[in-house]
């Protein structure tokens, strides 16, 4: 991660000029860095991630119903329901957590206007069998991407797919710019909506085409992802450090379910998940929950709940109709990963999970 000089150097010139603008050097700096270190045609920076999902079905122009999946955050379930559509859930794959895309074209309709897959945890979805679905019935596809930040899949960055893919750069991610969030296209024209949206549709000091929102990136943020974005291959070396640690005390235990490795991807390892059995392992996820935040570690039940079981959404959706995901929200737990992780914490917090087997 950068060092506080280096980020007072990058906004020194902002400081110097007396002028604070919206969407200046620092914010066309970054975008053109992304755009070459993403792989991606175009990038449009946004506030935070959830506007990226948000503005980005609006843009589409999109009405009825939108396949997704209840196993992410609430982000993406609210992204759909504020644009007036109806999110249909599909369940999800029990090795990846991602769509499950067997039980994809069964759930399709007359009314089926987009797909909005997640991938969890850095792991890729089908994208293949999405994309030719997508053509089969004219869909529009928009990958939620927040844990996915400099993956390649089959070497393409991993932005590259689908209508549009969105990213969370919000301070707990590979890459952050304390908060933000960006939209990687290739149809200029979705380009040119995205722009309207995030600027209150002003296109200069006496044009305004349009009615938009304000979801512009901040110098100061975009100062930031400037500075990350030199550190952040070194951090996913140190992520990858972590993670092999993890499975050094892990693998191969009964009743632990370990995250999945994907040959065709390059993994960011954003983070690094634990499903727990139960009848083999002799603790329950909550337990060894407990466990932990006894020790002071905080690790966290993520996605749990599912969005299909919120409160603002009771007796909406029929989480039967997802039970794969409803077992794994039950018994997931994402250790502490980050790239300053002391190796010897790792042994420690490996430790007390197994001493919860019995």
């Amino acid at each position: 991660m950068p060092s506080v000089d280096e980020y007072i150097e990058e906004i020194r010139p902002i400081w110097d000029s007396h002028w604070l603008t919206n969407m200046g050097p620092e914010h066309k700096n970054l975008q053109a860095e992304l755009q070459q270190y993403m792989g991606v045609e175009n990038v449009e920076l946004l506030t935070n991630g959830h506007m990226a999902l948000e503005l980005s079905l609006q843009a589409m122009n999109l009405q009825g119903e939108v396949i997704t999946t209840p196993f992410t955050f609430a982000s993406t379930t609210h992204a759909i329901v504020r644009n007036g559509l109806e999110p249909v859930f599909c369940d999800i794959d029990p090795v990846t957590y991602t769509m499950d895309v067997t039980k994809l074209e069964r759930l399709i309709t007359d009314r089926t206007c987009a797909i909005v897959p997640v991938h969890v945890y850095g792991n890729v979805c089908n994208i293949e069998e999405i994309e030719r679905l997508a053509h089969k019935y004219e869909l529009k596809v928009l990958y939620d991407a927040a844990h996915t930040f400099g993956e390649t899949y089959k070497g393409q960055g991993i932005g590259n797919f689908g209508d549009a893919s969105c990213f969370s750069f919000h301070a707990t991610k590979v890459f952050n710019t304390i908060k933000g969030g960006a939209v990687c296209y290739k149809d200029p024209e979705l380009g040119r909506k995205l722009y309207e949206l995030k600027n209150f549709g002003i296109h200069g000091p006496e044009e305004v085409d349009a009615v938009g929102a304000n979801a512009k990136m901040n110098e100061f943020c975009a100062a930031m992802g400037l500075c990350n974005l030199r550190h952040v291959d070194e951090e996913i070396a140190k992520r990858k450090a972590v993670v092999e640690r993890y499975r050094e005390h892990l693998s191969g235990v009964d009743g632990l379910q370990l995250n999945v490795e994907q040959p065709e991807v390059k993994s960011n390892y954003a983070y690094f998940p634990v499903v727990f059995d139960e009848k083999l392992f002799g603790s329950s996820r909550n337990e060894v929950f407990d466990a932990l935040a006894k020790n002071g570690i905080g690790a966290r039940k993520y996605f749990y709940p599912l969005t299909n079981t919120f409160a603002c959404f009771h007796k909406k959706y029929d989480v039967d109709e997802t039970p794969v995901a409803r077992r794994i929200a039950k018994r997931v737990l994402t250790l502490p990963l980050y790239a300053d992780l002391p190796l010897e914490e790792v042994d420690r917090i490996c430790k007390i999970v197994l001493e919860q087997k019995l």
